[in-house]
């Protein structure tokens, strides 16, 4: 990495100390230079200081400033790396998820977490139209965009509209393909719950995240043909790895 020296200015954030906003923006040019590339690690951060002469506690919030910006990511016991381009999620397109990352020409990965039948919580009961603790079919995935854990899932069904679906290799498939082709169910409505939130124990574990990092959360709930609520997805993306986008006709006006 080359010197301080060779770093532009801009004016300070605010929510930045002194220090910390120069080597933010240190850092900044050398991520907008390409080094290191997108995907690429960070020096240690032990480099990092000796680098630029700074104290733990400023590189630290510089990195967080980073973080909280999308450019760069920290995975557990690894370090810090470029964040690579979002993924653009139209969330109208409704795609499978392999689908959407390829048209991209990305690469996309699933490995299945979870698969089994439990008692609906309260959440889960409501969004479905079912009693509380009543059996769902419950699939937990945590899904990879060229080698990069990015979203973690939990679906949950009724076990009614999908008997036997969980022997199928639910890793590989599409649950939105297993639905219309084994079971002639077609989602044709969906409705969404988008907010920011953190991620959790597990969903940190499987993202190969620190607990309490930035996430985006979407929940999915699929009404099929019949307007019968199905299944519901929360969906956990690391907060970098996605720009959401909204393609819709515009409706007339008088």
């Amino acid at each position: 990495m080359p010197s301080s020296a060779e770093f532009r200015p801009s004016a300070p954030d605010a929510a930045l100390t002194p220090q910390a906003h120069g080597l933010h923006q240190a850092l900044l040019s050398l991520l907008e230079e390409g080094q290191p590339a997108a995907g690429g690690r960070l020096p240690s951060e032990r480099q990092m200081m000796a680098r630029f002469a700074t104290t733990r506690i400023t590189l630290r919030e510089a990195l967080a400033q980073l973080e909280a910006e999308g450019r760069i990511y920290r995975e557990n016991r690894r370090g810090w790396f470029v964040s690579p381009p979002r993924l653009r999620y139209d969330l109208l397109a409704c795609l499978p998820f392999r689908e959407m990352v390829e048209s991209q020409q990305r690469r996309a990965e699933t490995t299945l977490l979870e698969a089994g039948e439990v008692p609906a919580s309260a959440v889960v009961a409501r969004r479905l139209g079912l009693a509380q603790g009543a059996p769902v079919q419950r699939i937990v995935r945590a899904r990879r965009i060229d080698g990069r854990p990015v979203l973690y899932v939990e679906h949950h069904l009724r076990p009614e509209c999908f008997p036997g679906i969980l022997a199928f290799d639910l890793a590989a498939r599409s649950l939105t393909d297993l639905y219309r082709r084994e079971y002639a169910i077609r989602v044709s409505r969906v409705g969404f719950e988008l907010g920011s939130t953190v991620l959790g124990g597990r969903a940190a574990e499987a993202l190969r995240a620190a607990p309490g990092s930035p996430a985006q959360r979407i929940t999915r709930i699929n009404h099929d043909q019949n307007g019968r609520a199905v299944d519901c997805d929360d969906e956990y993306w690391r907060h970098d790895a996605i720009e959401l986008t909204l393609s819709a006709a515009p409706q007339s006006r008088d």
